[in-house]
């Protein structure tokens, strides 16, 4: 029995309202975005009131509807993770280890690769040695410097022939009389022997300083090139991605393995310079993931600041859902308003009638002979959850099967 007149309508009136009572998030949106969001709910409410209904056996038949959307464009895009790294090389060396191999999971500081760091730990040991020889030739300068200032050595008679009252006599005849006996000149020039020996007591203790320095700043070099061996794990991930194998010769900057965290996806695509009008930060916007068919809404979470000068695009990333299928590298397709073009009439049909063989999607019409005819069309975008604009193959007023019938050919199903 098809469903005709105007109560129907009436009735649905405060079915709207209370639908958009229930979507609070929206309405805080811009004002372009809820022009885009009221046409598409509308819509589709009209769509789905607009199909008319009868029952034919069991078997529902609905009589396709035109149904006035605002225009979207399609655009394909990549899932990226939220957060994702490439590890590279600090040093040369050979791999000695990789904690793991792709998809395994680890957390924040775990090491992910370690590169053979022998030949820096012998480097250490021989720099630890040279450390302690500086710091016994401190303390033995140190002492020399000490007994300088408290008891000055005078070189003027260990230089002489004699010891004692003998090397007194000698000097008496050697020097003159002045220099030998004479009070205050007693030994020659001996105060500036003492600040010569002070002054060499102390240049060899700052050499040994000096020395100890050197070594202590070359175990400080060695130490960060030991941390360089090791590659951590910047946030709780997985490896998506693994470039080298154990036992493989790295240099600086190579690439070791590819780290991200899944927990939080984004879809990345480069939009038309001519659809930005459309896009505000925070709006949401119908999404398509390609993993099982699945379609959410996604939130404009970044847009960049600059076009490709080539291509004339801007970089949009899209805040998918937690819990979303898929992963890094997966292809989604993104609805992008264009606010540019006005509404248009579409067939809108529900999605349950839809058969899929592969890619083809089709539908059982009904003739008006009341015979079923599988008739292949094109799919335009979803304008609800389940309704879906007709872009070819069928036309406004033509009646089809809201469910496929049970002798439907086997070859096709449900799914695409």
């Amino acid at each position: 029995m098809r469903i005709t007149g105007h109560k129907p309508v009436k009735r649905v009136s405060s079915v709207v309202q209370r639908r958009e009572f229930h979507w609070p998030d929206f309405c805080r949106q811009p004002a372009s975005f809820h022009f885009i969001l009221l046409g598409f709910f509308i819509s589709s409410l009209v769509a789905s009131l607009a199909l008319a209904a009868e029952s034919t056996g069991g078997e529902q038949i609905v009589t396709v509807q035109a149904s006035s959307a605002a225009n979207a464009v399609t655009l394909g895009g990549t899932v990226v993770a939220y957060k994702e790294v490439t590890l590279t090389a600090q040093i040369p060396g050979r791999i000695d280890m990789i904690a793991g191999t792709e998809g395994d999971k680890f957390k924040k500081d775990d090491i992910l690769v370690a590169i053979d760091d022998s030949q820096l730990l012998a480097k250490r040991r021989e720099v630890l040695s040279q450390i302690a020889a500086a710091q016994s030739q401190i303390a033995n300068a140190r002492v020399q410097y000490d007994r300088e200032i408290l008891s000055p050595q005078d070189r003027s008679i260990s230089r002489s022939g004699g010891m004692g009252m003998p090397g007194m006599f000698d000097q008496m005849f050697t020097q003159p009389f002045a220099q030998s006996v004479m009070p205050g000149n007693y030994g020659g020039n001996r105060w500036v022997d003492e600040r010569a020996n002070l002054y060499a007591r102390g240049t060899q203790l700052s050499q040994a300083e000096s020395q100890l320095a050197a070594a202590q700043s070359q175990l400080e070099q060695i130490d960060a090139k030991l941390r360089d061996t090791r590659s951590f794990a910047p946030f709780d991930g997985v490896i998506i991605k693994k470039m080298v194998e154990k036992g493989d010769t790295v240099q600086p900057g190579q690439p070791l393995v590819e780290y991200a965290d899944l927990t939080y996806l984004q879809v990345q695509v480069n939009v038309p310079v001519r659809l930005m009008s459309g896009l505000k930060k925070g709006m949401m916007v119908p999404v398509r993931i390609d993993v099982g068919n699945v379609r959410v809404n996604a939130r404009v979470a970044q847009i960049f600041p600059t076009a490709d000068p080539v291509r004339h695009t801007v970089v949009v990333k899209f805040d998918l859902p937690v819990g979303v299928p898929g992963g890094p590298g997966m292809y989604a397709e993104v609805m992008v308003p264009e606010e540019s073009s006005s509404t248009k009439e579409v067939p809108v049909i529900p999605d349950s009638a839809v058969l899929w063989r592969g890619s083809l999607p089709a539908v059982y019409v009904a003739t008006p002979d009341n015979g079923k005819e599988l008739r292949l069309i094109r799919l335009g975008d979803y304008i609800s959850n389940n309704q879906v604009a007709v872009l070819s193959g069928l036309k406004v007023g033509e009646r089809i099967y809201a469910v496929p019938p049970a002798e439907a050919s086997p070859d096709w199903s449900k799914k695409p």
